[in-house]
């Protein structure tokens, strides 16, 4: 065999045991299951979200209602603002301490960092099972090959990220569409003046979280509108 062809074959042989070993890599950390589900709740803190913020404050308490039947939900709040500010909460497992995390939050102007939640979302689910990731945001302003890098690795890692758009930014929708389908989550956007649309996306979303599929499923097929599109979404 001429030696250039040898050692192309050397090379995509490496490459293809390195995908092997992180594929396994990755089953292994999963292997144990817990009953209680785990789900990343991400939220652009910029300015043009406090409208929004507030009215997620207020909505929260439904979230672990939802599923209390389902095993329980373990919720971290991330959110980014102001000048390449990011933060994570310690993990919360109910409604009063997610809402007390939330009310303490200001809004502060920036722009957008949403690779920052992607990271931390892989970090997370590298570390043991995330159920999913959820981010709210109206616009996107870094570069979406770099997010749809980050939202493949979430797919191998069986974490599907709900990227729900307030607003109709071209920009944002292109980019949460795409990170949202090879995460293997889903994408919608909600109406700023009907809160109760981002109320039942979340919801919806919690159910996952707790429940799999499944109960996304039932909850989509009892519940109809945006519940129904996002489990038609999910892989």
């Amino acid at each position: 065999m001429p030696q250039d062809k040898k050692s192309l074959l050397t090379q995509k042989n490496s490459t293809q045991n390195e995908i092997d070993n992180f594929i396994r890599k990755v089953s292994a950390s999963r292997g144990s299951l817990q009953t209680t589900g785990r789900l990343l709740f991400a939220m652009d803190a910029t300015a043009s979200r406090e409208m929004t913020w507030d009215r997620a404050c207020a909505i929260q308490g439904e979230m672990f209602e939802s599923t209390a039947l389902l095993g329980g939900l373990s919720v971290q709040l991330a959110y980014y603002r102001g000048f390449r500010e990011f933060h994570a909460s310690k993990w919360l497992n109910n409604s009063q301490s997610l809402v007390r995390q939330m009310s303490g939050v200001k809004c502060l102007g920036g722009h957008t960092q949403i690779q920052k939640v992607l990271k931390h979302a892989v970090k997370e689910g590298e570390s043991r099972t995330l159920s999913a990731l959820v981010f709210v945001g109206d616009c996107m302003e870094e570069d979406i090959d770099d997010l749809c890098a980050l939202a493949g690795t979430l797919g191998l890692l069986n974490i599907p990220a709900f990227m729900f758009q307030e607003g109709n930014d071209m920009g944002a929708a292109t980019a949460f569409r795409q990170v949202a389908k090879l995460s293997g989550g889903a994408y919608l956007q909600f109406d700023t003046n009907s809160p109760d649309q981002l109320q039942r996306l979340l919801r919806a979303v919690a159910v996952y979280a707790a429940g799999g599929h499944k109960a996304l499923e039932q909850h989509g097929k009892r519940e109809g509108g945006a519940a129904l599109q996002i489990s038609h979404q999910v892989k």
